[in-house]
């Protein structure tokens, strides 16, 4: 059967609905840039504000205690007159998570626009809300760090204290934590994270818009995240968890190693400084000694 030809009138309606059709496509593209805006500028806020927080209680926690061997003790460690240790402890995840925030925002936010990308199809419905999901997972096991190591940091306070001898071998130990941070840094399994920690998101389409899948894929992100900075945090935690120098070290280390095109040499890069700087530290106590 012979195909009709379209009439002047159908071939301008058509025309009009394409028009239409393209507006509407352009439309949803400004939206969409739009909605990226929000979401890039109040990563950016926050950014702002967890750096002025950070910065704002490393100077209210400023000092520390002399110890034998030429180091201090961070503030981080103890507790102020007439707190109790619940106290403390509280104040010490408030102080972590704000300084957490400082440091990894510059890394996850391109990684949750490559989820909220990741979000499109006409299920998905509030991709900005399963994307503050998936960051709060993140954060979540941030402070499952910090509960773990506020306990630790406690004990070794206590144990430098109660002995001058161990009190001394202190910055020879901080020395060996950094060339063994140096060595991971230089290792396949840090590779391999890395490359976990820089994977575009892929689901299945029915896990694609729920918040459980955002929930979980958030606390994977998390994990993956620890377990690639470990060697990094560590260095933080030795160095002074209150120091705002190393902070920023770490945070450019890690960024680095997040976003440069070539992560593996950053990473590579960024261990031998760190074992340098271990071989520094040791010398320099061996010769307090």
């Amino acid at each position: 059967m012979p195909a009709w030809p379209l009439s002047r009138r159908d071939t301008s309606t058509e025309r009009r609905s394409a028009d239409a059709g393209g507006e509407s496509f352009d439309f949803d593209g400004r939206v969409e840039l739009a909605r990226h805006r929000v979401f890039l500028g109040t990563s950016a806020l926050l950014f702002f504000a967890s750096v002025a927080m950070t910065i704002y209680l490393c100077q209210t926690m400023s000092g520390g205690m002399a110890m034998p061997g030429g180091w201090i003790m961070s503030m981080a460690w103890m507790k102020m007159q007439g707190q109790s240790w619940l106290a403390s402890a509280a104040s010490f995840m408030g102080m972590w998570v704000v300084m957490m925030a400082a440091m990894m925002l510059p890394a996850l936010v391109p990684t949750l626009l490559r989820y909220r990308l990741s979000l499109r199809g006409p299920e998905t419905i509030y991709p900005g809300a399963l994307t503050v999901i998936a960051g709060a997972g993140y954060f979540l096991v941030w402070a499952l760090l910090g509960a773990v190591v506020y306990p630790f940091g406690i004990f070794v306070a206590k144990a430098g204290m109660s002995s001058a001898a161990l009190s001394r071998s202190m910055p020879i130990v901080a020395g060996l934590v950094l060339l063994l941070a140096g060595g991971l840094q230089l290792t396949a399994w840090k590779a391999r994270q890395l490359c976990r920690c820089r994977a575009v998101p892929v689901f299945r389409q029915e896990l694609n818009h729920g918040a459980r899948s955002a929930w979980v894929h958030g606390i994977r992100l998390g994990t993956d995240c620890t377990l690639c900075c470990s060697g990094l945090m560590a260095i933080l935690l030795v160095t002074g968890v209150m120091n705002l120098g190393a902070m920023a070290l770490v945070t450019i280390a890690i960024t680095a190693e997040r976003l440069f095109p070539e992560p593996e040499r950053a990473a590579r890069g960024a261990g031998l400084v760190i074992i340098a700087t271990g071989v520094f530290m040791i010398g320099r106590a061996m010769v307090r000694i």
